[in-house]
């Protein structure tokens, strides 16, 4: 190798050839680093699929935007803490989303023995809403949501079932709940 072979560059020079944008910086930075950040995505998400996700939008945001001290010691806790953040965040989008649909699509539980014509007529209404957002979507993303909630079944099977890659499955959910979800929240304004 020469001797300005590029791995052997320190962390802040590294950072500095990131701010004039030179792209072999943060291939290597990606190279040292990747794996703790998708150590730590991994562990907090529990999903490899998001947790390679959230690996690929951190160093993309570090493209955009390095503004990071050079500092070895506070990169890697710049990393870390980055990374911690934006799975929480996702975490809590996914858990938003989820409730959403929840509020909007229940059907009469057990407690709810007999409905009052005012709730059958609320129910049925936000049933409605539900299907009618639905419609609003492409395809695939209404066919994936309406297999999973309808039919109860795992993003696994219903890659097996359309013969798809899961990533497709899991790309193609995670872009119709958020559409689905923007749907019913412009529909209560």
């Amino acid at each position: 190798m020469e001797s300005h072979s590029p791995p052997h560059q320190t962390d802040t020079e590294l950072l500095h050839a990131l701010k004039a944008k030179h792209p072999g910086a943060l291939s290597i930075l990606y190279d040292r680093y990747g794996q703790v950040v998708y150590g730590i995505a991994l562990k907090v998400l529990q999903n490899p699929q998001e947790a390679e996700d959230l690996t690929q939008e951190i160093f993309l945001a570090l493209w955009r935007n390095p503004t990071v001290n050079p500092n070895h010691s506070h990169f890697l806790r710049y990393l870390i803490t980055m990374t911690r953040s934006r799975a929480i965040d996702k975490i809590r989008s996914r858990s938003r989303t989820l409730n959403l649909l929840h509020r909007f699509g229940q059907t009469v539980t057990a407690e709810t023995l007999s409905p009052t014509p005012v709730e059958q007529a609320e129910l049925t209404e936000r049933q409605a809403a539900v299907r009618s957002a639905l419609t609003q979507l492409p395809d695939n993303q209404r066919q994936i949501i309406e297999m999973a909630y309808d039919a109860g079944l795992s993003q696994s099977e219903i890659a097996q079932q359309l013969d798809v890659p899961l990533g497709t499955v899991k790309t193609w959910t995670r872009q119709g709940l958020l559409k689905l979800k923007q749907i019913l929240l412009d529909a209560i304004d």
